[in-house]
């Protein structure tokens, strides 16, 4: 069965974070972090509506002025998630340039602040020179016992974060997908029925939740001609459809290894099929990283090992270490497959 999230890190491990996620069939893509990202291209970063900040220090959100200046001029909504102070770190940048040409554009950015205390969301126009425009705040979702909350709900996915400890509060976050469906093909064929658009509506009935009673009118496509027909949503999924688990991506970066980041890291990362986690030093070096409160690779894979997930990539690599990668990955490995 093929993936409903393609995914690869922006750049290589010893360059700034970013996490690509392509949303497959959709022409839609995920962002995590901004870090240098002009090897995504216009294409990609276009495709990223919603964008994930771990934190602001510059090598997370250097990006944020390459995205803007793609999106600029386009009718698009960039929707920014993050911490504590980024929509202050938005406005900070957005009021680092000169508007009195772009009162025409049709960009909107809309940044949604995750803290203790709830949600506050603020939008930035281009129309009146990127003013701030704050909204009612909302309380959190979807909160566990072990610190995560929803950040953002899809009928396709959800996407969970929780505050880790930088020194300041870095979120680590969880795409989940609800479920995943494949369509076999021979039978449709088989059924005279054509593959095309009306499956994706038909997914959509799924993640909608709707009964296996539910009707609904399908335009099918064929080689000749365009078919009106009507559908029982149950036989479809008896006949057609194969559900199985969703796919899980976690993305982790900047955080020390302590009792209580560990507690909420396995907790948000358990079952991930890819689990990226960031590891700036080898573990002869933990000292150091625990007081630049970063993580080892050994402990990356620690982490990995409890949380049981099935593949571990570990990246964003200190330039002491250039030439060193290998031993990186190699300690990495051998703390999660226990050699």
């Amino acid at each position: 069965m093929n993936p409903s999230f393609s995914s690869f890190l922006v750049n290589d491990v010893f360059g700034d974070p970013g996490l690509f996620v392509e949303v497959r069939w959709s022409k839609r893509a995920l962002l995590f972090d901004l870090g240098h990202n002009d090897a995504l291209g216009p294409t990609r970063l276009l495709r990223a509506s919603d964008i994930f900040i771990s934190h602001t220090h510059m090598d997370h959100f250097i990006g944020f002025d390459t995205l803007l200046r793609v999106a600029l001029g386009r009718g698009k909504t960039l929707r920014l998630h993050g911490p504590s102070g980024l929509i202050a770190n938005v406005e900070g940048k957005l009021h680092g340039y000169t508007w009195n040409l772009v009162d025409g554009y049709p960009l909107t950015i809309t940044v949604h602040e995750f803290q203790a205390e709830g949600i506050k969301t603020a939008t930035f126009l281009a129309t009146d020179g990127f003013q701030r425009h704050d909204e009612p705040s909302s309380p959190l979702s979807g909160c566990t016992d072990d610190g995560a909350f929803t950040v953002l709900r899809d009928p396709m996915f959800t996407v969970q974060a929780s505050a880790l400890n930088h020194r300041i509060p870095s979120l680590a976050y969880a795409l989940q997908e609800q479920f995943h469906m494949n369509f076999n093909k021979e039978r449709l064929h088989a059924a005279g029925l054509p593959v095309g658009y009306w499956l994706k509506e038909v997914k959509h009935y799924f993640w909608q939740g709707k009964p296996d009673d539910f009707r609904f009118i399908a335009t099918l496509y064929h080689e000749h001609h365009k078919e009106e027909r009507e559908f029982l949503l149950g036989e479809i999924r008896e006949r057609f459809v194969t559900i199985t688990r969703g796919q899980k991506i976690a993305y982790v970066v900047d955080a020390r290894y302590d009792a209580d980041n560990e507690r909420k890291i396995v907790a948000l990362a358990r079952g991930a099929d890819i689990f990226y986690c960031e590891a700036p030093y080898l573990d002869r070096d933990a000292d150091k990283a625990r007081d630049r409160y970063h993580l080892t690779a050994r402990q990356a894979g620690i982490l990995a090992k409890h949380a049981g997930v099935r593949e571990l990539v570990v990246f964003h690599f200190s330039p002491r270490y250039t030439d060193l990668g290998h031993e990186i990955e190699k300690e990495a490995r051998e703390a999660f497959r226990g050699k």
